[in-house]
């Protein structure tokens, strides 16, 4: 952000009105480069001087006078600033190249802690696509987070308690085998679940038994006990070998079932407070504005805000959090809105700190997935395809690529990764897998060719290292004003929750890169090759740490 304190520190020369603070908040980065590099509008000046914004802006700009700034324009009502662009540019390539992958990095969250809930897949249930955003989505807001100074803590709160669990049970004790579900442990589960819910359809008698089959889990029965951690184990084990190739990491597994013997205190705190009142036996907390929560059943079970309830205190006790994120899909919205409030009526003001970060959901065809029937597209299988895709593609381009196969898993995966995370967390995105391993366009090897091939020059330069520039290339300025927005653009995804702005950004910069690459002869000018090598190391280093952010890995050579 130097333009931008530079741009305030010589307006500041020019306004007694505002503050430095208050002007930098005001400057803007202009939508066409015709209106220069940066902007600030004078009409809250206008209001105060009693003069027309076009006349401010005017007077501003006749008087305004850096050696940083080329010259300065004044139309209608803004000062548009044009920058010394060798300048900003030897400055700007000069800090990447000394921060290196630690450029962009803050201490804005003073080691604030935020605990984050994210990924959270039932056990015993296929990893599907349907699980990648709130884990993509949340291991991306924490690196992000991380970067800017703050601590966040990674929670996969499994979902490893319920009914289904006793229908699951029943299924296998009928149907079942355990040699088969040693051999493929998921998928066997996964068949045994799906049955359960066709047959109840001709049986209901058989979900009477999946609650019966429960209540003796819960109770701790030996076998039904049993038979849950056996399903509990596979299904980590499975999960971790995806969460291995997604390069996510988790702090805590604690899921449902570790809270179990947490909810009596939060009942009793609710009654203490005569926040709980009966309705049909049911007991429930009124809440304005939105329906009642169900804290339990009429037949005394708990349910999910119940849960979540005590997870949030023992998160508070355990972690005392600064932020609490829930990323999980649109659909929870009222839940999480109800749990913040029944938080805030017992009192704890910390409830303003939690927050539900929604998003929207993965389609097939334009429909839900679902699980209890089985039309579930399989992570894995599709981590496979594009593995194999991107293999496929790097060997008909006849080229050698060290260590063909890892290089192959970097692309596929980040295909898949890229794609989720390009896009507004908030919006339903439809899955196919051919978009994502596109060369060109918004795709992530788009950005993993662009940063390969910037290393295919640095090679071939022979130029080992560099760390200052003489010139700038004007082809380069669109460029450099990109990276110069590279720490901004880290801090609004933050305070969006949006990593759309980290991978938006990076698809610019590559645009920008390739324009200059089709525009200069890069190798072919030895009094000038030094400097473009400095600035493709700087468009590398923000290239490969903006994918870093994003969960992705990008290969040297493809």
């Amino acid at each position: 952000m130097v333009m931008k304190h530079i741009f305030a520190k010589a307006l500041s020369t020019q306004i007694e009105l505002l503050s430095i603070d208050e002007i930098f908040q005001l400057i803007e980065y202009p939508k066409h480069e015709g209106q220069g590099d940066l902007s600030f509008p004078v009409f809250t000046l206008s209001k105060h001087l009693k003069k027309a914004p076009n006349q401010i802006a005017q007077s501003i700009a006749e008087q305004l006078h850096d050696p940083l700034i080329d010259h300065v324009e004044a139309v209608g009502g803004y000062v548009n600033a044009y920058f010394n662009q060798t300048y900003l540019g030897q400055l700007q390539i000069k800090r990447i190249l000394q921060k290196g992958r630690h450029y962009g990095d803050s201490d804005m969250g003073h080691g604030q802690v935020i605990t984050m809930d994210v990924s959270s897949p039932n056990i015993a249930k296929p990893f599907s696509m349907g699980h990648l955003r709130s884990t993509v989505i949340g291991n991306s807001i924490a690196l992000i987070a991380e970067k800017l100074g703050y601590s966040p803590v990674k929670i996969n709160h499994l979902g490893d308690w319920g009914t289904q669990f006793g229908k699951l049970i029943v299924a296998y004790k009928l149907w079942g085998n355990e040699a088969d579900v040693k051999k493929d442990p998921i998928p066997e589960l996964f068949k045994l679940y799906v049955k359960f819910h066709e047959e109840a359809e001709k049986n209901p008698e058989l979900d009477e038994q999946g609650r019966e089959a429960f209540l003796k889990l819960e109770q701790g029965d030996e076998v039904h006990v049993a038979l849950w951690e056996w399903f509990r184990s596979v299904s980590l084990d499975a999960f971790n070998k995806i969460y291995d190739r997604l390069g996510v990491t988790f702090d805590s597994y604690h899921g449902e079932a570790f809270y179990n013997d947490k909810m009596d205190e939060i009942v009793e705190l609710l009654a203490s407070q005569h926040l709980l009142v009966e309705d049909n036996g049911a007991q429930i907390v009124k809440l304005e504005g939105m329906p009642p929560a169900l804290i339990k059943k009429n037949n005394g079970s708990t349910l999910y805000i119940t849960r979540d309830l005590a997870t949030a205190l023992y998160r508070k006790r355990t972690y005392n959090f600064d932020h609490s994120y829930y990323v999980v899909g649109n659909e929870q919205s009222l839940h999480f809105k109800q749990l913040i409030e029944v938080l805030k009526l017992l009192g704890f003001t910390w409830a303003k700190d939690m927050q539900h970060i929604p998003f929207g959901m993965i389609l097939k065809d334009g429909k839900k997935m679902s699980t209890r029937k089985g039309k579930v597209i399989l992570l894995n299988e599709v981590l496979d395809e594009a593995v194999r895709m991107a293999k496929q593609n790097i060997l008909e381009k006849s080229t050698y690529v060290d260590d063909i196969d890892k290089v192959a898993e970097q692309i596929g995966i980040g295909a898949v990764i890229f794609n989720d995370l390009k896009n507004d967390r908030l919006n339903d995105i439809e899955f196919n897998i051919g978009e994502m391993l596109k060369a060109e366009g918004n795709t992530c090897l788009y950005l993993q060719y662009t940063n390969a091939r910037i290393h295919a020059l640095i090679d071939k330069s022979r130029i080992e290292q560099v760390d200052t520039v003489n010139t700038i290339d004007a082809a380069a300025w669109p460029m450099i004003k990109q990276l110069h927005l590279f720490e901004i653009t880290l801090i609004t995804a933050f305070e969006k929750h949006s990593p759309a702005e980290v991978a938006r950004y990076l698809l610019q910069l590559a645009r920008y890169f390739n324009q200059y690459y089709n525009s200069v002869r890069i190798l072919d000018d030895e009094s000038h090759l030094k400097d473009r090598i400095a600035l493709l190391s700087a468009v590398s280093i923000v290239l490969e740490e903006g994918l870093r952010l994003l969960g992705i890995e990008s290969p040297k050579s493809i």
